[in-house]
């Protein structure tokens, strides 16, 4: 699953904050060039930092051999846990970076109520306030490790290629968000996101696109099949078919308990009733999600527009380092916003 994440750039342990405060809202946004650079560096940090991440998400697999009524008890009563490891990596709960130590000038920290009690942390970055795309807001949906302050990086390079706004949501039991995640509360939260945006004077005519990495893929296919006449587009990055059908890559001695898996997030029998247009990103490489899992979703699609852009170098984490990512998403956002998109099924 999903695990991009990275420190903020130096003297990071100065300026992490545990609480953040809503800072002074500027009407301008310090942004480089999207190639320049300092978003290329941090980029380069986010997926530096990717590896324990992934270690940790492969240690069941090593650690389980041997032990099936070990690991048959793990998956039961501990795969939340294991599917939502929010501690990883350490101070994942407490050490929030914050927008400001990327060069966001125009941004709001927020915390939103969800129906059922909880609070979520957020982070709404402004892109360019008079661009072409000062109308459209892209909610973003992260891994299943880590906090949104460690997906900065990525918010980054969205508004230096798109100039779009960003809506960074975190899920409840993650960063300062209360609670504890699970697939039902995860769900719950991604729909309080859409509906604060949808209420909010400022956004609520904005052009929408959802955009989920791997779990968050999961979420983000769940909120678009249900809301579809609020969304203009979804992107996909490195998701899976279902948590069932992941185990056996995850955890290959556990593949005749997946069905205890409870924690089903069913993407394959969603993805079929969605009709926005969907842009698939893969990495060939994919270690953790194997990347047969995102063509059979782009198959299983009966969307009107569905683009493939596979990315032959990229693996479960890098791939949003790979040439072309967000030069990609730039293409799609544009096609679909002019309306200059066919109806028909591409591959990039």
């Amino acid at each position: 699953m999903r695990t991009p994440y990275a420190q903020p750039p130096s003297q990071s342990s100065q300026l992490v904050v545990q609480a953040p405060q809503r800072p002074p809202v500027s009407t301008s946004l310090a942004m480089s060039s999207p190639a320049s650079p300092a978003n290329n560096s941090f980029l380069e940090q986010t997926v530096s930092l990717m590896s324990s991440v992934a270690g940790y998400m492969r240690l069941p697999a090593i650690a389980s051999t041997g032990f099936a009524a070990i690991l048959t008890s793990l998956l039961y009563f501990k795969q939340k846990a294991l599917i939502y490891p929010s501690h990883v990596p350490a101070n994942a709960r407490t050490d929030i970076p914050r927008p400001s130590q990327y060069n966001f000038r125009d941004y709001e920290e927020l915390i939103i109520p969800t129906n059922d009690g909880e609070k979520l942390s957020a982070f709404y970055i402004r892109g360019s306030r008079r661009g072409p795309n000062s109308n459209v807001t892209v909610i973003m949906f992260h891994g299943n490790a880590g906090n949104i302050g460690h997906r900065l990086p990525i918010a980054r390079m969205l508004i230096s290629n798109t100039g779009c706004n960003v809506f960074m949501l975190e899920y409840r039991g993650y960063g300062i968000s209360t609670g504890e995640p699970d697939e039902s509360g995860l769900n719950i939260d991604a729909q309080t996101a859409l509906d604060y945006l949808r209420d909010r004077a400022e956004t609520q005519k904005h052009t929408l696109f959802v955009y989920g990495q791997s779990l968050g893929g999961a979420v983000a296919i769940k909120l678009v099949a249900k809301n579809q006449s609020r969304i203009a587009g979804l992107i996909l990055e490195n998701t899976f078919l279902s948590m069932r059908k992941l185990i056996p890559s995850i955890m290959p001695p556990a593949k005749y308990l997946a069905l205890l898996c409870h924690q089903v997030w069913p993407s394959d029998t969603l993805i079929a009733s969605i009709k926005v247009p969907i842009l698939f990103l893969s990495g060939l490489q994919d270690e953790i999600v194997p990347p047969i899992h995102m063509k059979r979703l782009y198959d299983l699609s009966t969307a009107p527009v569905k683009i493939w852009k596979p990315f032959p170098g990229g693996d479960h984490n890098s791939s949003v380092i790979e040439e072309g990512y967000f030069e990609t998403i730039a293409n799609f956002m544009k096609r679909v916003t002019s309306g200059d998109i066919p109806s028909s099924r591409e591959k990039m």
